[in-house]
């Protein structure tokens, strides 16, 4: 008798301690799927909040985020319903009169906790998607935007430079204008001063010669 009440109490110690184990698993897995879920959350609210695409950022980076946290939650997901089907297996077989109310309501509990992860998973999932979706379409339609507003910069930029290349010529050849001008008067100042400088050498040949004359006249009229 002594020995059926040990086997007795062994194997009730290593069902307690079974269902224990399943148990903390279970906990486990739901609190890792609990932080996964709001970090997947916040992701799905940035989609909402963005304003607009962005070539460059946004789309790409946040989609990789939200691919990688899928795959991880899903996987999670499908770790707690292999976790609950063993709780369920083991009140199958323990179901008895004193501990099956209480363990039938410790596995309804898990079961709804995973029910609702996988809604709030599949409903955050579709937002995300949603957006995506959206920025896929408009997205193309706004690279094609940014595509012809850079080349439009390009032709601007172009034609500015060609404007400032003219602008220049211009100037370089005002430069030389002037430059020519410049000479031409030089030059014709120097044939007027020219001019004048042999006008000026004649008078005074021609007042000098009237000087001598005066000076000869002059001389004979004292002599006589």
């Amino acid at each position: 008798t002594e020995t059926i009440l040990w086997w007795m109490y062994t194997m009730t110690s290593k069902s307690g301690s079974r269902w224990e184990d399943l148990r903390k698993e279970s906990r486990r897995l739901e609190n890792e799927i609990d932080l996964k879920l709001v970090s997947f959350s916040k992701l799905g609210s940035s989609y909402s909040r963005r304003d607009g695409f962005s070539p460059e950022s946004g789309v790409v980076t946040s989609g990789h985020v939200f691919d990688t946290m899928e795959l991880e939650i899903e996987q999670l997901l499908t770790r707690l319903r292999g976790a609950n089907e063993a709780l369920n297996d083991y009140v199958s077989t323990h179901n008895t009169s004193a501990t099956g109310t209480t363990l039938y309501h410790t596995l309804q509990r898990h079961n709804e906790i995973l029910q609702d992860y996988s809604q709030e998973f599949t409903k955050t999932k579709g937002n995300i998607q949603a957006q995506r979706k959206r920025d896929e379409l408009f997205g193309n339609s706004r690279k094609e935007g940014y595509k012809a507003s850079a080349h439009n910069r390009r032709t601007d930029l172009y034609l500015k430079e060609h404007e400032q290349l003219k602008s220049t010529e211009k100037l370089t050849d005002d430069a030389i204008s002037i430059a020519i001008a410049t000479k031409e008067n030089l030059s014709h100042q120097r044939s007027v001063f020219g001019r004048i400088t042999g006008q000026m050498s004649d008078v005074s040949s021609i007042l000098f010669a009237c000087t001598r004359t005066h000076a000869a006249h002059m001389h004979t009229h004292t002599c006589c």
